[in-house]
């Protein structure tokens, strides 16, 4: 069956990788929404590979108002989202508490937390009518325990999705709509671009298995949750850590 996916952080490293494994035995009619902001030039390999099945948006998830007209074009123009997956982020900045950037945090707050709740309007009532869908979230495994120091901003963030997730979870099942979080370890991708060398050598270090998890280690997990055969999988934050974090 064709499906249509939304993904909202589509240009990341973890987007791209999963738009591949998607697409790559997907039957004709599939269509992949796909939003980045300033950098859907990304996609471009994809949408040579994938001709007709992949449509870049740019749009800047911070701005409620271009979330809001994001929506409406959605609405207007596409067809009714069966998937949405929403991975965008401001990277991880160290800092302890005392020098906390009230700013970056509701920037950040926009892009992973607000503009969920906006799309997940924007699709549910078609997910409802249909009685099937899928939501997936992306977490993190500091939300698994206690977290590492110096990171309290991105860590309320991401339990704001896993309430969220839970929530949606709850309200919306009875209609065949799941809505699941994955949660990785440190994954070496791009986002890390602020994080300290130090500190990514010593995760990869800390793992049991002696490395850092990679895009390659998720998206696997993440298509399973999105299947039809995860349809009786709601409201869970599956852990992708090597063993570093056990739920």
């Amino acid at each position: 069956m064709a499906y249509t996916y939304l993904i909202s952080g589509a240009t990341s490293d973890v987007g791209r990788a999963l738009i591949e494994r998607l697409l790559k035995t997907a039957p004709e009619g599939t269509l992949v929404l796909a939003q980045g902001c300033g950098d859907v030039e990304k996609l471009a390999p994809l949408c040579q590979a994938y001709p007709g099945m992949i449509r870049p948006f740019d749009v800047d998830l911070s701005d409620p108002y271009k979330v809001d007209t994001f929506c409406q074009v959605l609405a207007s123009t596409c067809p009714a989202p069966t998937h949405f997956i929403h991975l965008p982020a401001l990277p991880v900045v160290n800092t302890k508490f005392k020098a906390f950037d009230e700013p970056r945090f509701a920037k950040d707050m926009e892009i992973q937390v607000h503009s969920a709740v906006k799309l997940c309007k924007a699709v549910l009532p078609a997910m409802t009518k249909a009685r099937f869908g899928r939501i997936l979230f992306i977490q993190t495994s500091y939300t698994l325990g206690a977290p590492p120091k110096n990171t309290a901003a991105y860590v309320m963030a991401k339990q704001a999705l896993g309430g969220l997730c839970k929530s949606l979870a709850v309200e919306y099942a009875r209609f065949g709509i799941t809505v699941n979080c994955v949660a990785p370890s440190m994954m070496e991708t791009n986002f890390l671009k602020d994080t300290p060398d130090l500190i990514v050598q010593a995760s990869a270090a800390d793992n049991p298995m002696g490395r850092n998890a990679t895009p390659a280690d998720v998206v696997p997990a993440m298509a399973f949750l999105l299947s039809d055969e995860a349809g009786f999988i709601t409201g869970v934050t599956l852990p992708v850590t090597g063993g570093s974090a056990i739920a």
